[in-house]
């Protein structure tokens, strides 16, 4: 028993004696200025020893690589000192010696990964890295990732696991981490290989790690040139609930490149996405990155195409009908993107209940967030002002009831949204017009001339200004005396920005058509701002001036001649 545990011990002082060893020659190296490529590629597999030698010293075969391996280190202590202080004999016989301890460092971190294949350790014979504190220098940083790397790569299952955690935690504490993974490239391509495993909890943690790194852009050519896609697409298509999470929202993350559109659809994933969408069982959460991919994608032409052709329409309108708001929002924009310029898209979502769907969303007896009405409002309007037709319909479902309630009760942003859709609305024809006129949107878009917010108020002058142009709406706008008294006041230079001041005039050149309309501007005592803003050489206004100075001329010939 002496024997045994003096031999043990003498095993841990000659292993603590190595990782001494080559920490100082790893320090070394980095103050070594000649031959950098050759030093660093010694540096390499000097980490890969340091972070792999965390096997008890009870095992034979690992006690007799550590009496290897430091025989090579005091060899390269050797060369190093002569390389710092520029003594070497010649610049080739330096050359060829770092050549040779460079393959013998590769034979050790060989050994040492047949060691662990062969299953001859255990975890509980590991060594555990612990994680840099907090501001850690890259050095530190470098070696603990690679000494998970090294677990990843040749440890059993349990220590894959531990390693994973560790680096998924690591790089979504800090972005330094993410970069000295990336410049580790054989840690990215297994990564990628595990998505591939058999063993669930390996690929989610994977597939995790991956989606983290591909949120940076200029991490996504590393991802690229180790094969990302076919794996992920293979997860979506045949991996847990959870890894197909996390697969999807790493193509969401790929395919904003629409470069990358094409090989996603070339290994299926297209397909597998769509299958996602249109699956009884599927979850929001997996659901809305597959959505946003298939949006990202159907910015090529071919693949929109294709999705059209697989039943992508009626896939989407039964996803707006969802109780998740996530899931509506995200499919109201995917239809707005494979129906942009493309009619027959078109038609087929309003053959499909698209306007049903969207008009559902916006009923206000039913429980919808503001976020879902606003983007339920937009696709509505982008979907169906183009065309006639789908107005009307739209008209008939009673959409003009709704867009006025929003407008009346609906919380800041909704209302804001509603606004540009009733102006946009106000665009498609003067019998939508005299709709909204008849309705009572006059009032409300006078009411929100004087709204804090700039835009809010120029949006509701474009409004009313494309209001008036039909004379039944001029009339109705006349007969209110307020309405004409508010539009000059808010000429008045001193109140607020010009900007939307030009829409106030044309609805005042506009009434001027009708003698009730002009009397009530000249009668007005705030009829002098238009005066002001003439004087500023605002052409609209002295346009107006004119206009008025000529009926009023007209109108004095016409009492000499008819008394």
């Amino acid at each position: 028993m002496r024997r045994e545990a003096r031999f043990v011990q003498d095993s841990r002082n000659t292993q603590k004696l190595c990782l001494e060893k080559l920490s100082s020659l790893i320090s070394l190296t980095h103050s070594i200025k000649v031959f950098a490529v050759k030093w660093q590629l010694i540096r390499n597999k000097l980490e890969e020893l340091n972070s792999g030698l965390v096997v008890s010293d009870q095992n034979p075969a690992v006690s007799g690589l550590i009496k290897e391996v430091m025989a090579t280190v005091d060899e390269s202590f050797d060369l190093g000192r002569r390389c710092v202080d520029l003594s070497y004999s010649g610049k080739l016989l330096m050359q060829s010696d770092l050549d040779i301890i460079l393959a013998k460092f590769q034979l050790h971190v060989k050994g040492l990964n047949e060691i662990f294949s062969s299953g001859m350790l255990t975890p509980l014979q590991a060594l555990i890295v612990s994680k840099p504190a907090p501001g850690a220098c890259k050095d530190d940083i470098r070696f603990y990732v690679r000494d998970l790397l090294t677990r990843m790569r040749i440890a059993d299952s349990d220590m894959k696991r531990q390693a994973l955690v560790n680096l998924l935690e690591v790089v979504r504490e800090d972005d330094k981490y993410v970069k000295i993974a990336v410049e580790l490239g054989d840690l990215v391509g297994v990564l990628v290989g595990f998505l591939d495993i058999q063993e669930q909890v390996i690929q989610e943690l994977s597939a995790k790690i991956i989606s983290v790194i591909a949120g940076f852009d200029s991490y996504k050519g590393a991802l690229l040139s180790s094969g990302i896609i076919a794996p992920l697409v293979r997860v979506v298509e045949t991996g847990s609930l959870e890894a197909q999470k996390w697969a999807s929202r790493c193509l969401m993350k790929m395919t904003q490149n629409a470069d990358n559109a094409w090989s996603v659809s070339a290994h299926g994933g297209v397909t597998a996405l769509l299958k996602i969408c249109s699956g009884e069982g599927s979850t929001a959460e997996l659901i809305g990155p597959s959505c946003k991919t298939l949006r990202n994608v159907a910015a090529v032409e071919e693949i929109k195409r294709f999705m059209v052709e697989e039943g992508a329409v009626s896939i989407f309108i039964r996803l707006v009908r969802s109780k998740d708001d996530t899931v509506q929002m995200n499919s109201m924009e995917f239809l707005q993107v494979i129906a942009l310029g493309d009619e027959i898209t078109r038609k087929m979502i309003v053959k499909g209940g698209g306007i049903q769907a969207l008009l559902r969303i916006l009923d206000p007896l039913t429980a919808r967030s503001s976020k879902s009405r606003e983007v339920a409002l937009r696709a509505t309007e982008n979907l169906f002002f183009s065309s006639a037709s789908c107005v009307e319909m739209l008209v008939n479902c009673g959409f003009v009831d709704l867009l006025l309630h929003y407008l009346r009760n609906g919380e800041a942003s909704v209302r804001e949204i509603a606004l540009k859709v009733a102006t946009r609305l106000c665009s498609t024809s003067d019998e939508t017009k005299k709709l909204l006129g008849d309705a009572g949107f006059i009032s409300e878009f006078m009411k929100l001339l004087d709204a804090k917010a700039l835009e809010v108020r120029e949006m509701a002058a474009e409004a009313l200004s494309s209001m008036v142009t039909v004379p039944k709406n001029r009339k109705r706008f006349v007969q209110e005396d307020q309405n004409i008294r508010s539009l000059l006041r808010l000429l008045d230079l001193e109140e607020g920005n010009l900007g939307y001041k030009k829409f106030l005039l044309s609805t005042l050149m506009a009434i001027t058509g009708c003698n009730t309309g002009r009397r009530k501007i000249m009668n007005s005592e705030h009829v002098k701002n238009i005066e002001k803003l003439a004087e500023t050489e605002i052409s609209d206004a002295k346009k107006l001036i004119r206009r008025l100075s000529a009926n009023r001329i007209r109108s004095m010939f016409s009492g000499m001649w008819h008394p």
